[in-house]
């Protein structure tokens, strides 16, 4: 594991949280794969573009986002899952909430970048909350 690597992860996804709350469309680019997926609890698809549409229209918008518990495994240089949870503060079509999730991402390094390239969201169990397991 190379600490340069886990360090730009982590900012890749301090990156990704402000892109998503400023709906900064160039960032969202940058950091999320052009073939990204994400899978969430109910195991809709979503892609970037559908992800960069809804910010777009304004359809979603993040108010904040918490994430807490983020870890890095590496299982190549340039290839890593990051799992992690979070509470999020979301207004979707005018709805005010609040989505608490626990998430597993896959990152890949291309042409020297760490690009999130994967995601699958679950909603977390009331046992273990918001904490990821050690």
């Amino acid at each position: 594991m190379n600490p340069e690597d886990e360090e730009q992860i982590l900012k890749l996804f301090e990156d990704g949280d402000q892109a998503l709350m400023s709906a900064d469309i160039t960032e969202l680019h940058r950091i999320y794969a052009e073939d990204y997926w994400q899978s969430d609890e109910s195991g809709r698809l979503t892609s970037r573009q559908d992800l960069i549409r809804n910010l777009s229209s304004g359809a979603i918008r993040f108010l904040s986002m918490t994430s807490t518990g983020r870890r890095i495994r590496f299982l190549t240089d340039d290839l890593a899952v990051v799992h992690g949870s979070e509470e999020d503060e979301v207004e979707r079509d005018g709805t005010r909430g609040t989505v608490r999730y626990v998430y597993m991402d896959v990152v890949g390094k291309r042409n020297g970048s760490w690009l999130i390239v994967a995601s699958q969201l679950a909603k977390p169990s009331s046992e273990n909350g918001n904490h990821v397991a050690h």
